[in-house]
Protein backbone atom coordinates (compact mmCIF):
# COMPACT_ATOMS: atom_id res chain seq x y z
CA UNK A 1 0.00 0.00 0.00
CA UNK A 2 1.48 3.34 -1.12
CA UNK A 3 1.96 5.95 1.47
CA UNK A 4 -0.35 8.26 0.44
CA UNK A 5 -2.87 5.76 0.31
CA UNK A 6 -6.83 7.01 1.17
CA UNK A 7 -9.97 5.10 2.21
CA UNK A 8 -12.43 5.94 -0.82
CA UNK A 9 -16.05 4.87 -1.08
CA UNK A 10 -17.53 4.64 -4.46
CA UNK A 11 -21.29 5.41 -4.03
CA UNK A 12 -22.16 2.94 -7.33
CA UNK A 13 -21.69 -0.21 -9.67
CA UNK A 14 -22.30 0.77 -12.90
CA UNK A 15 -19.45 1.00 -15.32
CA UNK A 16 -18.45 4.32 -14.58
CA UNK A 17 -18.49 3.82 -11.02
CA UNK A 18 -16.37 0.52 -11.13
CA UNK A 19 -14.13 2.16 -13.69
CA UNK A 20 -13.13 5.09 -10.79
CA UNK A 21 -12.84 2.09 -8.48
CA UNK A 22 -10.04 0.20 -11.06
CA UNK A 23 -8.53 3.60 -11.63
CA UNK A 24 -8.56 4.53 -7.54
CA UNK A 25 -6.92 0.99 -6.16
CA UNK A 26 -3.75 1.42 -9.39
CA UNK A 27 -3.12 4.49 -7.22
CA UNK A 28 -3.14 2.23 -4.24
CA UNK A 29 -6.21 3.49 -2.18
CA UNK A 30 -8.55 1.51 -0.31
CA UNK A 31 -12.04 1.23 -2.17
CA UNK A 32 -15.34 0.18 -1.26
CA UNK A 33 -18.15 0.19 -3.72
CA UNK A 34 -21.49 0.12 -2.62
CA UNK A 35 -24.91 -0.03 -4.79
CA UNK A 36 -28.18 -1.57 -4.26
CA UNK A 37 -27.69 -3.74 -7.44
CA UNK A 38 -24.94 -6.04 -8.08
CA UNK A 39 -21.95 -4.23 -10.39
CA UNK A 40 -23.54 -4.02 -13.73
CA UNK A 41 -27.43 -3.64 -14.02
CA UNK A 42 -29.75 -0.48 -14.92
CA UNK A 43 -27.87 1.24 -17.72
CA UNK A 44 -24.62 -0.40 -17.61
CA UNK A 45 -26.55 -3.45 -18.42
CA UNK A 46 -29.19 -2.19 -21.21
CA UNK A 47 -26.95 0.32 -23.33
CA UNK A 48 -26.13 -0.19 -26.92
CA UNK A 49 -22.26 -1.45 -25.80
CA UNK A 50 -20.91 0.86 -28.32
CA UNK A 51 -17.70 2.51 -27.59
CA UNK A 52 -18.65 6.10 -29.54
CA UNK A 53 -16.00 7.71 -30.18
CA UNK A 54 -18.19 9.95 -32.56
CA UNK A 55 -20.42 10.90 -29.60
CA UNK A 56 -18.66 14.36 -28.99
CA UNK A 57 -21.70 16.67 -29.38
CA UNK A 58 -24.04 17.46 -27.02
CA UNK A 59 -27.86 16.17 -27.79
CA UNK A 60 -28.99 19.58 -27.85
CA UNK A 61 -27.88 21.33 -31.14
CA UNK A 62 -28.44 24.67 -33.03
CA UNK A 63 -32.03 24.25 -34.82
CA UNK A 64 -32.99 21.58 -32.59
CA UNK A 65 -35.70 23.67 -31.34
CA UNK A 66 -37.94 23.48 -34.55
CA UNK A 67 -37.66 20.00 -34.36
CA UNK A 68 -38.40 19.30 -31.29
CA UNK A 69 -42.74 19.61 -31.81
CA UNK A 70 -42.48 17.23 -35.05
CA UNK A 71 -40.63 15.02 -32.76
CA UNK A 72 -43.20 14.59 -29.79
CA UNK A 73 -46.36 14.79 -32.41
CA UNK A 74 -44.95 11.73 -34.26
CA UNK A 75 -46.33 8.44 -32.75
CA UNK A 76 -42.82 6.57 -34.08
CA UNK A 77 -40.78 9.35 -32.96
CA UNK A 78 -37.47 9.14 -30.97
CA UNK A 79 -38.66 11.72 -28.04
CA UNK A 80 -41.81 11.48 -26.13
CA UNK A 81 -42.40 13.57 -22.80
CA UNK A 82 -45.64 12.14 -20.53
CA UNK A 83 -48.15 14.50 -20.22
CA UNK A 84 -48.37 14.18 -16.66
CA UNK A 85 -44.27 15.17 -16.46
CA UNK A 86 -44.44 18.49 -18.76
CA UNK A 87 -44.64 21.05 -15.91
CA UNK A 88 -42.03 19.33 -13.37
CA UNK A 89 -39.53 18.96 -16.80
CA UNK A 90 -40.17 22.61 -18.35
CA UNK A 91 -37.20 24.23 -16.06
CA UNK A 92 -34.32 21.61 -17.84
CA UNK A 93 -36.31 21.54 -21.11
CA UNK A 94 -35.45 25.89 -20.99
CA UNK A 95 -31.66 25.12 -19.63
CA UNK A 96 -31.74 21.94 -22.62
CA UNK A 97 -32.66 24.83 -25.29
CA UNK A 98 -30.33 27.30 -24.26
CA UNK A 99 -27.28 24.46 -24.38
CA UNK A 100 -27.67 23.99 -27.81
CA UNK A 101 -26.61 27.50 -28.95
CA UNK A 102 -23.65 27.49 -31.22
CA UNK A 103 -20.81 28.68 -28.58
CA UNK A 104 -22.68 26.64 -25.48
CA UNK A 105 -22.89 23.76 -27.91
CA UNK A 106 -19.23 24.46 -28.90
CA UNK A 107 -18.01 24.45 -25.23
CA UNK A 108 -19.95 20.97 -24.02
CA UNK A 109 -17.92 19.47 -27.88
CA UNK A 110 -14.84 20.23 -26.49
CA UNK A 111 -15.27 18.85 -23.10
CA UNK A 112 -17.21 15.58 -24.37
CA UNK A 113 -14.30 15.22 -27.19
CA UNK A 114 -11.83 14.29 -24.63
CA UNK A 115 -14.15 11.80 -22.80
CA UNK A 116 -14.91 10.02 -26.12
CA UNK A 117 -11.53 9.71 -27.74
CA UNK A 118 -9.97 6.24 -28.22
CA UNK A 119 -12.49 4.95 -26.04
CA UNK A 120 -11.88 1.58 -27.71
CA UNK A 121 -8.31 1.59 -26.22
CA UNK A 122 -9.31 2.91 -23.09
CA UNK A 123 -11.59 0.25 -22.55
CA UNK A 124 -8.77 -2.60 -23.74
CA UNK A 125 -6.53 -1.43 -21.13
CA UNK A 126 -8.99 -1.79 -18.13
CA UNK A 127 -10.24 -5.01 -19.46
CA UNK A 128 -7.26 -6.81 -20.13
CA UNK A 129 -6.16 -6.24 -16.89
CA UNK A 130 -9.34 -8.05 -15.61
CA UNK A 131 -9.41 -10.52 -18.48
CA UNK A 132 -12.83 -9.57 -20.20
CA UNK A 133 -10.84 -8.41 -23.49
CA UNK A 134 -12.70 -10.96 -25.33
CA UNK A 135 -15.63 -8.94 -24.76
CA UNK A 136 -14.68 -6.19 -27.06
CA UNK A 137 -14.94 -5.69 -30.94
CA UNK A 138 -13.44 -3.08 -33.19
CA UNK A 139 -16.12 -2.19 -36.03
CA UNK A 140 -17.13 0.60 -37.74
CA UNK A 141 -20.04 2.81 -37.30
CA UNK A 142 -22.59 2.66 -40.19
CA UNK A 143 -25.35 5.20 -39.64
CA UNK A 144 -27.98 4.73 -42.69
CA UNK A 145 -30.02 7.31 -44.32
CA UNK A 146 -33.25 6.39 -45.97
CA UNK A 147 -32.32 8.74 -48.89
CA UNK A 148 -29.73 11.52 -50.27
CA UNK A 149 -32.04 14.43 -49.34
CA UNK A 150 -32.39 13.16 -45.36
CA UNK A 151 -28.33 12.43 -45.79
CA UNK A 152 -27.57 16.41 -47.41
CA UNK A 153 -30.08 17.55 -44.17
CA UNK A 154 -28.04 15.68 -41.69
CA UNK A 155 -24.54 16.23 -43.02
CA UNK A 156 -23.69 18.98 -41.15
CA UNK A 157 -23.87 17.67 -37.55
CA UNK A 158 -21.50 15.11 -38.99
CA UNK A 159 -19.08 18.16 -40.07
CA UNK A 160 -19.02 19.59 -36.81
CA UNK A 161 -17.26 16.87 -35.25
CA UNK A 162 -14.61 16.96 -37.63
CA UNK A 163 -12.78 20.05 -35.49
CA UNK A 164 -12.68 17.27 -32.10
CA UNK A 165 -11.01 14.49 -34.04
CA UNK A 166 -13.84 12.46 -35.80
CA UNK A 167 -13.44 11.69 -39.38
CA UNK A 168 -16.86 10.72 -41.30
CA UNK A 169 -16.95 9.64 -44.54
CA UNK A 170 -19.74 8.80 -46.87
CA UNK A 171 -20.40 5.87 -48.53
CA UNK A 172 -23.04 4.27 -51.23
CA UNK A 173 -24.50 1.77 -53.39
CA UNK A 174 -21.62 -1.24 -53.50
CA UNK A 175 -19.38 0.07 -51.67
CA UNK A 176 -22.22 0.41 -48.77
CA UNK A 177 -23.42 -3.12 -49.33
CA UNK A 178 -19.77 -4.85 -49.29
CA UNK A 179 -19.54 -2.90 -46.03
CA UNK A 180 -22.55 -4.34 -44.52
CA UNK A 181 -23.96 -6.90 -46.40
CA UNK A 182 -27.14 -7.35 -44.18
CA UNK A 183 -28.37 -3.78 -44.94
CA UNK A 184 -32.08 -3.39 -46.72
CA UNK A 185 -31.01 -2.56 -50.39
CA UNK A 186 -33.54 0.29 -50.11
CA UNK A 187 -31.31 2.42 -48.09
CA UNK A 188 -28.95 4.20 -50.14
CA UNK A 189 -26.17 5.99 -48.15
CA UNK A 190 -24.68 6.45 -44.39
CA UNK A 191 -21.87 7.55 -43.21
CA UNK A 192 -19.42 5.76 -41.91
CA UNK A 193 -17.15 6.22 -38.65
CA UNK A 194 -14.42 3.53 -38.13
CA UNK A 195 -12.83 4.50 -35.52
CA UNK A 196 -15.55 2.40 -33.60
CA UNK A 197 -16.33 -0.78 -31.60
CA UNK A 198 -18.10 -2.20 -29.13
CA UNK A 199 -18.80 -5.00 -26.76
CA UNK A 200 -20.64 -8.02 -27.02
CA UNK A 201 -21.85 -8.20 -23.30
CA UNK A 202 -22.11 -4.45 -21.44
CA UNK A 203 -23.33 -6.42 -18.29
CA UNK A 204 -20.29 -9.56 -18.36
CA UNK A 205 -17.79 -6.61 -19.16
CA UNK A 206 -18.55 -4.48 -15.88
CA UNK A 207 -18.83 -7.34 -13.64
CA UNK A 208 -15.37 -8.62 -15.10
CA UNK A 209 -14.26 -5.10 -14.10
CA UNK A 210 -15.82 -5.76 -11.14
CA UNK A 211 -14.53 -8.80 -9.98
CA UNK A 212 -10.98 -7.47 -10.96
CA UNK A 213 -11.89 -4.60 -8.48
CA UNK A 214 -12.22 -6.93 -5.88
CA UNK A 215 -9.52 -9.36 -6.79
CA UNK A 216 -7.52 -6.20 -6.00
CA UNK A 217 -8.41 -5.38 -2.52
CA UNK A 218 -12.15 -3.74 -3.46
CA UNK A 219 -14.92 -4.63 -1.01
CA UNK A 220 -18.32 -4.70 -2.31
CA UNK A 221 -21.37 -3.76 -0.64
CA UNK A 222 -24.66 -4.09 -1.90
CA UNK A 223 -26.97 -1.51 0.04
CA UNK A 224 -29.04 0.87 -0.67
CA UNK A 225 -27.31 4.74 0.21
CA UNK A 226 -30.44 6.58 1.52
CA UNK A 227 -28.81 9.64 3.26
CA UNK A 228 -25.36 11.55 2.78
CA UNK A 229 -23.94 13.36 5.78
CA UNK A 230 -20.37 15.68 5.34
CA UNK A 231 -18.94 16.11 8.47
CA UNK A 232 -17.56 19.12 9.84
CA UNK A 233 -14.12 17.66 10.39
CA UNK A 234 -13.56 15.84 7.13
CA UNK A 235 -15.22 12.38 6.31
CA UNK A 236 -19.09 11.86 5.62
CA UNK A 237 -21.64 9.56 7.26
CA UNK A 238 -23.40 7.36 4.93
CA UNK A 239 -26.80 6.24 6.19
CA UNK A 240 -27.96 2.77 4.15
CA UNK A 241 -30.70 0.82 4.65
CA UNK A 242 -28.22 -1.56 6.56
CA UNK A 243 -27.09 1.05 8.66
CA UNK A 244 -24.62 3.79 8.85
CA UNK A 245 -21.07 3.50 7.00
CA UNK A 246 -18.39 6.15 7.83
CA UNK A 247 -16.24 7.08 4.50
CA UNK A 248 -12.97 9.08 4.79
CA UNK A 249 -13.78 10.46 0.79
CA UNK A 250 -16.99 9.71 -1.45
CA UNK A 251 -17.21 9.33 -4.98
CA UNK A 252 -21.00 9.69 -6.39
CA UNK A 253 -21.11 7.99 -9.58
CA UNK A 254 -24.96 6.81 -8.68
CA UNK A 255 -26.30 7.53 -12.31
CA UNK A 256 -29.59 9.11 -12.43
CA UNK A 257 -29.78 8.36 -8.23
CA UNK A 258 -27.11 10.88 -7.87
CA UNK A 259 -28.56 14.28 -8.07
CA UNK A 260 -30.47 13.18 -4.74
CA UNK A 261 -27.42 12.68 -3.39
CA UNK A 262 -25.64 15.74 -4.63
CA UNK A 263 -28.33 17.64 -3.26
CA UNK A 264 -28.05 16.12 0.03
CA UNK A 265 -24.54 17.55 0.00
CA UNK A 266 -25.65 20.97 -0.74
CA UNK A 267 -25.47 20.82 -4.61
CA UNK A 268 -28.29 20.99 -6.67
CA UNK A 269 -27.96 19.85 -10.59
CA UNK A 270 -30.59 19.70 -12.91
CA UNK A 271 -29.94 16.50 -13.29
CA UNK A 272 -32.87 14.59 -15.46
CA UNK A 273 -33.71 10.97 -15.70
CA UNK A 274 -33.47 10.23 -19.43
CA UNK A 275 -35.29 7.10 -20.28
CA UNK A 276 -33.96 4.74 -22.82
CA UNK A 277 -35.46 1.54 -23.95
CA UNK A 278 -33.98 -1.40 -26.08
CA UNK A 279 -35.37 -4.27 -27.71
CA UNK A 280 -33.05 -7.32 -27.68
CA UNK A 281 -33.98 -9.95 -30.59
CA UNK A 282 -32.54 -13.13 -29.63
CA UNK A 283 -32.89 -15.27 -33.14
CA UNK A 284 -32.41 -12.11 -35.57
CA UNK A 285 -31.58 -14.29 -38.45
CA UNK A 286 -29.50 -11.43 -39.80
CA UNK A 287 -25.45 -11.42 -38.83
CA UNK A 288 -23.89 -7.67 -38.76
CA UNK A 289 -20.31 -6.83 -39.65
CA UNK A 290 -20.55 -3.25 -38.01
CA UNK A 291 -22.79 -1.14 -35.79
CA UNK A 292 -25.80 -0.04 -37.90
CA UNK A 293 -27.54 3.39 -37.18
CA UNK A 294 -30.77 4.54 -38.47
CA UNK A 295 -31.03 8.21 -39.68
CA UNK A 296 -34.62 7.98 -39.82
CA UNK A 297 -35.73 5.80 -36.26
CA UNK A 298 -32.52 7.05 -34.12
CA UNK A 299 -31.40 4.05 -32.99
CA UNK A 300 -28.64 1.89 -32.79
CA UNK A 301 -28.23 -1.78 -33.83
CA UNK A 302 -25.63 -3.50 -32.10
CA UNK A 303 -24.36 -7.40 -32.41
CA UNK A 304 -24.41 -8.91 -29.40
CA UNK A 305 -23.60 -12.23 -27.77
CA UNK A 306 -27.66 -12.75 -27.09
CA UNK A 307 -28.73 -11.46 -30.35
CA UNK A 308 -29.43 -7.89 -32.15
CA UNK A 309 -29.74 -5.36 -29.77
CA UNK A 310 -31.76 -2.12 -30.91
CA UNK A 311 -31.18 0.54 -28.22
CA UNK A 312 -32.83 4.09 -28.68
CA UNK A 313 -35.75 6.51 -28.00
CA UNK A 314 -35.80 8.88 -25.39
CA UNK A 315 -38.21 9.56 -22.97
CA UNK A 316 -38.67 11.87 -20.20
CA UNK A 317 -41.32 10.38 -17.20
CA UNK A 318 -39.18 10.74 -14.05
CA UNK A 319 -37.47 8.42 -12.02
CA UNK A 320 -40.62 6.70 -10.69
CA UNK A 321 -42.99 6.15 -13.48
CA UNK A 322 -43.69 2.97 -14.82
CA UNK A 323 -41.79 1.72 -18.21
CA UNK A 324 -43.94 2.19 -20.83
CA UNK A 325 -43.19 -0.26 -23.48
CA UNK A 326 -44.84 0.87 -26.49
CA UNK A 327 -41.36 2.91 -26.88
CA UNK A 328 -39.63 -0.68 -27.26
CA UNK A 329 -42.51 -1.80 -30.11
CA UNK A 330 -41.55 1.55 -32.27
CA UNK A 331 -37.98 -0.16 -32.34
CA UNK A 332 -39.37 -3.49 -33.54
CA UNK A 333 -41.83 -1.67 -36.15
CA UNK A 334 -38.69 0.03 -37.49
CA UNK A 335 -35.61 -2.36 -37.44
CA UNK A 336 -37.19 -3.88 -41.01
CA UNK A 337 -36.08 -0.53 -42.72
CA UNK A 338 -32.59 -1.53 -42.23
CA UNK A 339 -32.76 -5.52 -41.95
CA UNK A 340 -35.81 -6.77 -43.91
CA UNK A 341 -34.96 -10.29 -43.50
CA UNK A 342 -34.65 -10.17 -39.67
CA UNK A 343 -36.85 -12.63 -37.68
CA UNK A 344 -38.86 -9.99 -34.48
CA UNK A 345 -41.01 -12.84 -33.08
CA UNK A 346 -37.95 -13.70 -30.61
CA UNK A 347 -37.21 -10.31 -28.43
CA UNK A 348 -37.25 -9.02 -24.90
CA UNK A 349 -37.69 -5.69 -23.65
CA UNK A 350 -35.66 -3.17 -21.56
CA UNK A 351 -35.91 0.13 -20.32
CA UNK A 352 -33.49 2.25 -18.14
CA UNK A 353 -32.64 5.74 -16.86
CA UNK A 354 -29.93 8.02 -18.48
CA UNK A 355 -28.28 10.75 -16.14
CA UNK A 356 -28.72 13.71 -18.42
CA UNK A 357 -27.87 17.22 -17.99
CA UNK A 358 -29.02 20.06 -20.11
CA UNK A 359 -25.61 20.51 -22.05
CA UNK A 360 -25.13 16.42 -22.20
CA UNK A 361 -21.50 17.31 -20.65
CA UNK A 362 -21.22 15.23 -17.13
CA UNK A 363 -20.25 16.59 -13.64
CA UNK A 364 -16.64 15.09 -13.14
CA UNK A 365 -14.39 16.64 -10.07
CA UNK A 366 -14.50 17.91 -6.11
CA UNK A 367 -17.60 19.28 -4.32
CA UNK A 368 -17.46 22.95 -4.07
CA UNK A 369 -18.63 22.80 -0.59
CA UNK A 370 -17.24 19.81 0.79
CA UNK A 371 -13.87 18.80 0.73
CA UNK A 372 -13.56 14.60 0.18
CA UNK A 373 -16.45 14.24 -1.91
CA UNK A 374 -16.17 13.65 -5.73
CA UNK A 375 -18.55 13.30 -8.30
CA UNK A 376 -18.96 11.16 -11.87
CA UNK A 377 -22.35 11.39 -12.74
CA UNK A 378 -24.23 12.42 -15.63
CA UNK A 379 -23.49 10.89 -18.80
CA UNK A 380 -26.32 10.88 -20.29
CA UNK A 381 -25.76 8.84 -23.78
CA UNK A 382 -21.71 8.12 -23.03
CA UNK A 383 -21.91 6.57 -20.00
CA UNK A 384 -19.91 3.33 -21.22
CA UNK A 385 -17.93 5.24 -23.89
CA UNK A 386 -16.10 7.61 -21.34
CA UNK A 387 -16.28 5.52 -18.96
CA UNK A 388 -12.47 4.84 -18.13
CA UNK A 389 -11.18 8.86 -18.81
CA UNK A 390 -13.70 9.83 -16.10
CA UNK A 391 -12.30 7.16 -13.41
CA UNK A 392 -8.71 8.40 -14.59
CA UNK A 393 -9.72 12.19 -13.98
CA UNK A 394 -11.41 11.01 -10.62
CA UNK A 395 -7.99 8.93 -9.29
CA UNK A 396 -5.77 12.18 -10.57
CA UNK A 397 -8.42 14.68 -8.34
CA UNK A 398 -7.77 12.62 -5.81
CA UNK A 399 -4.31 12.14 -5.86
CA UNK A 400 -3.66 16.10 -6.05
CA UNK A 401 -2.52 15.58 -10.22
CA UNK A 402 -3.37 18.41 -12.50
CA UNK A 403 -4.98 16.85 -15.41
CA UNK A 404 -3.66 18.79 -18.75
CA UNK A 405 -6.86 19.81 -19.94
CA UNK A 406 -9.61 22.37 -18.88
CA UNK A 407 -11.94 21.09 -15.96
CA UNK A 408 -14.35 24.07 -15.80
CA UNK A 409 -16.73 22.40 -18.14
CA UNK A 410 -17.17 19.58 -15.69
CA UNK A 411 -17.58 21.56 -12.20
CA UNK A 412 -20.61 21.01 -10.56
CA UNK A 413 -21.54 24.46 -9.85
CA UNK A 414 -21.03 25.48 -13.30
CA UNK A 415 -25.11 25.70 -13.42
CA UNK A 416 -25.43 28.20 -10.76
CA UNK A 417 -23.10 30.58 -12.80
Amino acid sequence: MQENAQSITVLGAGVVGIACAVHLLRDGHRVTIIDRLPPGEACSSGNAGVFASYACLPVSLPGLFWSVPGMLLDPAGALTIRMSYWLTLFPWLVKFLRAGRMEPMQSSARALSFLVNNSLEQHRDLARGAGVDHLLRPAPLVYAYADEASLSKGLHTWDWRRPYGVEPRVVRGAELRELEPALSEELPCAVVIDDCGHTTNPSLLVKGLADYAQRQGATLLQRDVIDIHPRDGGGVRLSTDDGDIMAEKIVIAAGAWSGKLAEQCGEAVPLEAERGYHLMLHDPGVELRSIVGSAKGKFLATPMDEGLRLAGTTEFAGLDAPPDYRRAEVLRSQVRDLFPDANIDDYSQWMGQRPSLPDSVPVIGPSQRHAGIYYAFGHQHIGLTSAPKTGRLIADMVAGRTPNIDLGPYRVDRFQR
